[in-house]
């Protein structure tokens, strides 16, 4: 047994750190180190098991006699279950480790000296500003980091996060008060993340944040006094409080003093206005373009950006597949890109996942339409049947205190349609907001004339087939809506136990989770002899018509042939054998009823039972006896229940976890029914689908979705398309009844007495030749039951989107743009959507709907949950785009459907993720976080803190190029020949970025083209680039600086183009500001071609190599600057190289790391010779070194003081690695890549010691 040793303290983090890690092992694999979940003992090991005195806590002991780990950082690293905990291979692992040494080289030793002053567990002599200053430095690398992290690497915790949040506990808990927090945003919101997954509340528990309001002189609980002040503290605090007086007394009397001469006071300075509230406020009609004529504002505004471009584009013409061709169907050798839209319901309104989908497809849309493609990016819009007639019945009853029936059929249909006309077009102004460049002039709706003759083209030619057929079977049953419905609109409501839920129609809560017990007598026994059956929904007794037991059950087999008796009807029940009853729950004997259960039925099917109905379509009972006959069936459950205890066949109730299913629409439960209705037979279709993944005709992206593909076409059931609606696509099926004595009465379920066709006429004649007679014998009735119809999503599906857009069976878009591309939506529908759409594509085309299926993951909250209404994390992506404050998110939550329990909680959630509301980040910025975060396979925690970063994003490009128009001028050409090092070098990292786009996009992998873009833009043009140009610019080189000029307007010109189909007002606001080369380019950014690679065929090597040593230098000099905290001067700086070649080189770039290390004099030395006394030394590459003049800059002593301090921690750190490595076993018990990581961690304390010791050696010869 393994024993982990950790302090039973609160506060005591490094246990806390480990205790942590083995939960997480508990959690996943077990230890990294591979063996058994220790026990955890609250106190030091005893002397007696320990080979030598632990250091401190936590240890670990490996089993009895095994080997001992002392220390946090080793202890977690064993317990962890993944190792380094790197989720991405050994990239991954070097950066979880690299934050794990921040955290314990840096955090640790800064939170402690920051927080221990503030508990009275240091003497006064320490300063507490110094420490909080220390604690900020440290603050800073993490803090700029999380800023496009959620975590520290990857998408989960690591070892990293441990070690950090560990580290900061403390100041969390004592010191950062909310005004801290609020400097540190970033890192308190990682924190708040962190301190909330299970595994660390189960150690930690709520963690209590520092209000600023408690007195922190010392740690609660403790008596820890002050040591004893020296003679000589107390006069030096003596003579601080005299100069304190003196300067107080000054400042007194100033005040005091009359002011000279009539000078009026100064008036107050006006607040700064907040440059994010700028605003475009010149007139310009809807459809004009945008005056970009003026100066450009300060900084980059959303509302500014994104104001009049849309409607400017669109009213041009440049989403439609025409523009700047003859015809649509004009020959294109660029090829042609179809998608449609996944059409959303005309009820609903945008959230996250509609946001994702939509900067997926116009991200793809607008790079192939600037690639010259022919481009259609279909809209539509779902009638969404049962949701509308929903919406339309809940305000007649508000309004006017009707229902549909009280109105009838033809006027109810007229409210929806109107309805529709103020109200359903609101998605479409959604999407234009986040700047779908769909081609409007094609919209269509599902209930649209056109769409509606597709339709019945489609269902009449499946039906003529035999596909679709009718048939009596069990269905998904809404007694509210009185309809079937898909599985789609069915929700699994988890229950743990006995729940109240509230069901429509009902004024109680009804009881759901239970378990009943009740015994059924066997007939003709004379011992009295009882079987005893279980079941959650009692009321379906009535209903009964077997008992079945397993056929190798012992208990049961001496009652083959006999029967139960049914306490309350006139009928027995034979007792069946069947292999599906698991022996082993309950009492191994189960109740069949084949009309309300699927199990049920199919037993029912095997044993020929008859399937005995006993609820109507609203969900009272029929076909059984009173008391029971026309109960509500969950009233009928009660009465049930107290009938048997009447007969004393109640046997028992207990709790019983189950899945009740809910209509998502109506949230009534879900009732399953025999019920007449039609089906779709999809095994062959099936098959043919999946051959076509198989042949490879169809690929689906990620690949790993193809398996689940295979899985559901392999096990596809036939697919019920009827609906009982009013709001739909009615099916063009007649009922025949033949007036002819010769012919007999039909009945529903037989296929024979149904016809279908385009009209009612032709479905006449149909009728007629099938029964040989003339038409006036034949008489229709459409839908039998007087409600039957298509359903609104499954009959978009008869039809198909792409069909329905194009013009099924004939048009001249159908022959362009069918099949079509690509379909782009979210994994959870594969099934449900794609998987129809395919086969019935292929069946009524003999062509696939499209080439390419690619699937993108669910969007969740920071923290990994689904969103949810009742957790307060629903974020409406209008609300990111315009900013929201925390109480209109609470005014949210107030208008919604929420229950009002769970409003508060809602709330409580909201108010944890959000404390001040959403800032304002704006389409662009939402559009590239979304496309940043897509990366393929994975579901997306998205944190709205990172779409904030991407506006910031937004802001260096904005000033960027108005720090380009300034020094641009009005002439641009392309460069010949004359550019600089770094213009090469500029113009080289472009071309790979453009290599990397093009090839993101073709992949789908959007991460790739966003990390690329961002980094250009970012890292290389405005942090290297611009910097560089600045001395170029205002230098007196005509040549260079015209050079420079060029090569920016190329990087610009490119670069914006490159970002377009992600942020498509940012760069179009900024391209319409740039000077143009040629006279005759495009309008529209959104129109201009795509940078190729073969058009930026700027690669250069020897460029990117010698700026690659230039930076390498300028993040050494830069290290060493903020190592001894020289920011305000500019120290010379002396490069030491290996060799002639790198001389040379680090001589061509010298000047460049003058400009961006600030550095004063930048020399090369001399081979051999040596640097001044009084440097301090950096390794900027195995050629080249640094060394950093401090003579005149440092205090000598005080740093040697520090360095004293360093050494002696990385002495103890070293020692204890070596003994760790030098115990029995290590080799033989310890993980190899425990042992990896501690050697490379070993390296790294033995090259700081040595970096330690020549920084000594260098500041005593200064002394």
């Amino acid at each position: 047994m393994s024993i982990l040793y950790v302090s039973p303290h609160p506060d005591a983090f490094p246990s806390l750190r480990a205790l942590i890690a083995a939960r997480y092992g508990e959690a996943g694999d077990g230890p990294g180190w591979g063996g058994p979940h220790p026990r955890i003992c609250l106190q030091p090991p005893p002397s007696s098991r320990t080979p030598f005195p632990p250091p401190r806590l936590p240890a670990l002991e490996q089993g009895p006699g095994g080997l001992w780990v002392w220390g946090a950082p080793a202890v977690a690293q064993l317990l962890w279950p993944a190792g380094l905990g790197g989720p991405g291979g050994s990239r991954a692992a070097v950066l979880v480790q690299q934050w794990v040494s921040y955290a314990d080289t840096e955090l640790t030793p800064a939170a402690c000296g920051a927080t221990l002053p503030a508990l009275g567990l240091r003497g006064p002599g320490q300063d507490p500003q110094a420490a909080l200053g220390a604690l900020g430095k440290a603050l800073n690398p993490l803090e700029e980091w999380l800023r496009l992290h959620t975590y520290l690497a990857g998408d989960a915790p690591t070892l990293a996060d441990l070690a950090a949040v560990t580290a900061l506990l403390l100041p969390f808990r004592y010191v950062l008060d909310p005004s801290a927090r609020r400097i540190w945003g970033n890192v308190t919101r990682w924190f708040n993340t962190c301190v909330r997954q299970p595994e660390f509340r189960a150690v930690l528990g709520e963690v209590v944040l520092y209000s600023g309001a408690r007195s922190v002189t010392q740690q609660p609980g403790s008596e820890i006094t002050a040591p004893q002040k020296t003679a000589a503290q107390l006069k030096k605090e003596a003579k601080k409080r005299e100069k304190l007086e003196k300067f107080q007394q000054k400042q007194k009397t100033q005040q005091q003093q009359p002011a000279h001469g009539e000078k009026k006071p100064k008036p107050e300075k006006k607040e700064k206005r907040d440059p994010g509230v700028i605003t475009y406020d010149l007139p310009t009609p809807p459809g004009e373009k945008k005056d970009v004529s003026g100066t450009m504002p300060d900084s980059y505004s959303p509302q500014y950006v994104e104001a009049a471009w849309y409607p400017w584009w669109e009213r041009q013409g440049f989403f439609k597949p025409e523009y700047g061709r003859p015809s649509v169907s004009a020959p294109n050798p660029r090829g042609v890109f179809m998608m449609c839209i996944p059409p959303p319901n005309v009820t609903g309104s945008l959230h996250l996942g509609h946001a994702l989908t939509n900067a997926i497809q116009d991200s793809l849309t607008r790079w192939h339409r600037m690639r010259g493609e022919t481009t259609l990016w279909n809209p539509g819009c779902d009638h969404a049947g049962i949701a509308t007639q929903v919406v339309v019945e809940k305000k007649l009853w508000k309004e006017r205190g009707l229902n549909r029936h009280q109105l009838g059929r033809e006027a109810f249909l007229q409210e929806v349609w109107k309805w529709k006309a103020e109200k359903g077009d609101r998605i479409y102004h959604q999407l234009k907001k986040l700047g779908s460049s769909l081609d409007w002039d094609r919209a269509c709706f599902t209930m649209d004339p056109k769409l509606s003759a597709t339709v019945t083209e489609a269902f009449v030619r499946l039906h003529e087939e035999g596909v679709i057929y009718r048939s009596t079977r069990l269905v998904n049953w809404s007694c509210t809506l009185n309809s079937a419905i898909s599985d789609i609109e069915v929700d699994k409501k988890e229950l743990t136990g006995r729940t109240l839920l509230s069901v429509p129609g009902y004024k109680e809560k009804v009881e759901f989770g239970v378990l009943v017990s009740f015994a059924y007598k066997v007939q003709g026994s004379d011992s009295d002899e009882e079987v005893v059956v279980a079941t959650t929904r009692i009321e379906t007794m009535l209903g009964d018509v077997a008992v079945a037991v397993h056929p190798k059950d012992p208990r049961y087999q001496h009652l083959k042939g006999k029967s139960v008796v049914h306490p309350f009807l006139s009928r027995s029940l034979p007792i069946v054998f069947d292999d599906f009853v698991d022996m082993e729950f309950g009492t191994g004997a189960v109740k069949i009823t084949p009309a309300h259960d699927q199990n049920d039925y199919e037993v029912g099917q095997r044993h020929r039972l008859e399937a005995i109905s006993i609820m109507d379509s609203k969900g009272a009972l029929v076909n059984v006896p009173p008391p029971f006959l026309g109960l509500p069936r969950f009233e009928a459950r009660k009465a049930v229940l107290a009938a048997l205890k009447e007969q004393g066949l109640f046997r028992g109730i207990k709790d019983n976890p189950m899945v009740v299913p809910l209509c998502n629409r109506s949230k009534d439960v879900v009732e399953p029914l025999l019920r007449p209705q039609w089906y779709v037979r999809c095994g062959e279709m099936a098959q043919a689908a999946s051959a076509a993944v198989t042949r490879g005709d169809l690929r689906i992206l990620p690949e790993a979705h193809q398996r689940t593909w295979h899985s559901w076409m392999d096990n596809i059931r036939d697919w019920c398309i009827s609906r009982q609606l009013w709001w739909g696509h009615r099916i063009p099926a007649y009922f025949i009844t033949v007036h002819d004595p010769a012919v007999p009465p039909g009945e529903d379920p037989d296929g024979r007495y149904w016809v279908s066709g385009r009209t009612e006429a032709e479905a006449r004649e149909k009728a007629a030749r099938e029964f040989g007679v003339s038409p006036d014998k034949i008489s229709l009735q459409q839908g039998r039951d007087g409600h039957g119809r298509g359903d609104s999503w499954d009959s978009g599906m008869l039809g198909l989107p792409a069909l329905h857009a194009l013009g099924f069976p004939q048009s001249e878009d159908l022959s362009v743009f069918y099949p079509g591309t690509l379909l782009e939506t979210g994994h959870d529908i594969l099934f449900f959507w794609v998987a129809r759409m395919v086969m019935l594509g292929l069946k009524l085309t003999e062509k696939l709907p499209f080439r390419e299926v690619y699937l993108h993951a669910i969007v969740r909250d920071a923290h990994g949950r689904k969103m949810s209404k009742s957790l307060g994390n629903v974020i409406d992506p209008l609300d990111v785009i315009h900013g929201v404050s925390l109480q209109g998110l609470h005014d949210q939550l107030l208008n919604s459907n929420l229950d009002p329990s769970e409003v508060e909680k809602a709330k409580e959630g909201q108010r944890a993720d959000f404390p001040a509301g959403i800032p304002e980040c704006g389409t662009d910025a939402l559009r590239f976080g979304l496309c940043a975060y897509t990366s393929q396979g994975r579901d997306i925690n998205l944190d709205v803190n990172r779409i904030l970063g991407y506006r910031h994003f937004c802001n260096k490009l904005w000033n960027a190029t108005k720090f380009a128009l300034r020094g641009l001028g009005k002439g641009v050409v392309l460069p010949e020949g004359h550019e600089s090092l770094v213009d090469r070098w500029i113009r080289s990292r472009l071309a790979e970025a453009v290599r990397l786009s093009n090839e993101g996009f073709q992949a789908y992998d959007f991460p790739a083209v966003t990390t690329a873009q961002y980094s250009f833009w970012l890292y290389e043009l405005c942090d290297v680039y611009l910097e560089c140009l600045k001395p170029v610019l205002n230098g007196v080189d005509q040549v260079a600086a015209d050079c420079a000029r060029q090569t920016l307007y190329t990087c610009l010109d490119v670069g914006l183009r490159l970002l377009s189909p992600f942020m498509p007002f940012v760069t179009e606001e900024l391209f319409q500001r740039l000077p143009r080369r040629t006279p005759n380019a495009p309008a529209s950014l959104c129109v201009t071609p795509y940078p190729e690679p073969s058009e930026c065929s700027w690669k250069d090597p020897e460029a990117e190599a010698a700026l690659e040593l230039a930076l390498s230098i300028t993040r050494a000099v830069r290290s060493l600057r903020a190592d001894y905290n020289l920011t305000r001067t500019r120290p010379d700086c002396f490069l030491e190289v290996a060799d002639e070649a790198t001389g040379a080189l680090a001589s061509a770039v010298s000047a460049y790391v003058q400009t961006l290390a600030s550095a004063g004099v930048v020399a090369v030395l001399a081979l051999g010779a040596p640097a001044p006394q009084g440097c301090a030394v950096a390794v900027a590459s195995d050629r080249c070194s640094i060394h950093l003049q401090l003579q005149g800059l440092v205090d000598p002593a005080r740093e040697l003081g520090k360095l004293q301090a360093k050494r002696s921690e990385a002495q103890r750190q070293a020692q204890r690695l070596q003994e760790r490595r030098a115990a029995s076993g290590y080799s033989a018990k310890v993980p190899l890549e425990v042992q990896e990581a501690d050697e490379v961690k070993l390296q790294q304390t033995e090259a700081e010691l040595r970096k330690v010791d020549e920084a000594i050696a260098l500041f005593q010869k200064m002394l």
